[in-house]
């Protein structure tokens, strides 16, 4: 929508003011056609409390794989497309919108699956998981869709690139961790 503003007001007005209101109008207009990414929930303050760990009363059925259900053979480069696809949502959120550079994931990441997710014991008291079950989980969760098919190659291909991902991820320092060496008990 187009809005005329007439000139003879601006005619009174600095010409300095002019050009600053003017390119606030035009910055504030521009993109405004593109979609809106939802912003990570966790992204404000590391050292806050997960918000999607803090759900509990999932049903753990929607994102366990049944028994004797064989997973097809993932696409690494297919599943970093999905990683970032936000139309696997329904409220603009990706994969990436919570794990861009590999944020979002706690050390329990870099041991091999199944293993313990505080994410899956808090929201569907699981007390281990697998890597495509923990998936289904953010898609159900953070992501509020349907869990992908077990037979799916989206979710395949989303599995072998975050196994891509969890084999170069580094536990990183956690900034709210009180730091040992600051105060050294030793010293005199």
């Amino acid at each position: 929508m187009t809005r005329r503003i007439p000139m003879p007001v601006f005619k009174s007005l600095p010409l300095g003011f002019v050009a600053v209101f003017m390119a606030f109008v035009f910055a504030s207009t521009a993109g405004a056609a593109e979609p809106q990414v939802a912003a990570n929930p966790c992204g404000g303050n590391p050292c806050a409390p997960n918000p999607c760990a803090g759900q509990s009363g999932l049903d753990p059925k929607l994102i366990q794989r049944p028994k004797g259900t064989t997973l097809a053979k993932g696409d690494a480069k297919a599943g970093e497309k999905l990683f970032k696809d936000t139309g696997l949502s329904t409220n603009g959120m990706a994969c990436q919108t919570c794990h861009e550079d590999n944020a979002g994931f706690q050390a329990t990441f870099a041991k091999p699956y199944p293993h313990r997710v505080a994410m899956a014991h808090e929201t569907a008291k699981l007390k281990t998981i697998d890597l495509d079950e923990m998936i289904q989980i953010c898609l159900v969760v953070p992501m509020e869709t349907k869990p992908l098919p077990w037979d799916s190659k989206e979710l395949a291909a989303l599995a072998a690139y975050t196994a891509k991902l969890q084999k170069s991820f580094a536990v990183k320092a956690n900034p709210c961790a009180k730091n040992p060496c600051a105060k050294n008990p030793c010293a005199k």
